[in-house]
């Protein structure tokens, strides 16, 4: 479960310990161990050399100093988080594992009950550190660039943070745009109209939009243009006020371009860039914009780059580990 990390424990966190924690009265023992015991389960299957015994509503927790150290601090964030309604499954354990072996700063349980939006009978929240940081940056910045590989949250997360504006009254409406570069197909050849051309390159950002807001009310948004979706190519010449804007797959502007999007930003709008540099669809000639921007808006005050990882990325495991092995890949220059 937990992924290959430097051993941080001092001398002697090898030395057989036993370590007894007591679960407040107010924190179900159920909610904790989970259904069918299924979070116990992962815990001991992440750390087989810790022995766990629950009685009551006490675990105690039995082997080398190191590793019971480490899961006593797991059992202490999963109390947290179990004490602020947060279901606690498998995947919960895992990725508070993750966050405590990397040594990261942010706590499991900051992280995995932080809420963004509540939406559809269901509450939006980032799922790892990098995330979260992520959030926090389109939180404290007018404009938020959100680099990393698919799978991550990048559209996701800005999608949710968009629509909690919008609700918060924030701003006064939601711009969805993404360039329409074709990934080995030429829109000319495609059948229909410019806009049912264009429209299968911006189903993704009206997918996400569908998660977050009732799917009968977004016609009469779009209407009334409180919701926006439309290629880049229709943001040349606007100034967008009191918007929230979000650039998708961002690697497929040219430098150019990216100029122009950044240079629509009006008076209370916050704008958020997703996109991916190793998945760039332009021509062989044509420079990403997004490759590029980092070093030219270098130094510029109100300007964040989080980037995301494949520790980062919340689909089927198999999507980390496909993202790693092309990485080292194009490190190893075999073409």
């Amino acid at each position: 479960m937990t992924q290959p990390h430097t051993d941080p424990r001092p001398a002697g966190a090898h030395a057989r310990v036993e370590h007894r924690i007591t679960v407040p009265a107010d924190v179900s023992m159920v909610e904790l161990l989970g259904l069918r015991d299924e979070v116990l389960r992962a815990i001991e299957s992440g750390f087989t050399t810790v022995d766990v015994h629950v009685r009551g509503n006490e675990v105690t927790l039995a082997g080398p100093a190191g590793d019971v150290a480490l899961v006593a601090r797991l059992v202490d964030e999963l109390v947290e988080m179990a004490a602020a309604g947060t279901p606690l499954t498998p995947d919960v354990v895992q990725r508070s594992v993750a966050m405590l072996a990397e040594g990261s700063t942010a706590r499991p349980a900051d992280v995995l009950t932080f809420n963004i939006l509540t939406a559809r009978g269901r509450t939006i929240r980032p799922k790892t550190a990098g995330q979260k940081e992520y959030v926090d940056a389109i939180d404290r910045h007018t404009v938020t660039f959100g680099i990393g590989p698919a799978g991550t949250g990048k559209t996701y997360l800005a999608m949710a943070k968009a629509v909690q504006a919008l609700q918060a009254r924030q701003v006064n409406r939601i711009v969805l745009t993404r360039p329409a570069v074709e990934a080995g197909e030429r829109l000319g050849f495609l059948p229909g109209t410019l806009s049912e051309k264009i429209d299968p390159y911006l189903r993704p950002l009206y997918d996400a939009l569908h998660d977050m807001v009732d799917p009968e009310s977004i016609p009469r948004l779009m209407e009334a243009g409180t919701v926006e979706v439309a290629p880049l190519a229709y943001m040349r010449g606007r100034t967008l006020n009191d918007s929230f804007i979000i650039l998708d797959e961002a690697q497929n502007t040219s430098v150019e371009q990216m100029k122009m999007f950044l240079t629509r930003l009006g008076f209370g709008s916050r704008v958020v860039v997703t996109g991916d540099v190793t998945q760039v669809d332009l021509p062989s000639n044509t420079t990403s914009g997004l490759r590029v921007v980092e070093n030219v808006l270098d130094g510029v005050d109100d300007v964040a780059f989080c980037r995301l990882s494949s520790a980062d990325v919340v689909r089927h495991r198999l999507v980390s580990d496909i993202i790693d092995a092309y990485a080292r890949w194009d490190r190893s220059g075999t073409r």
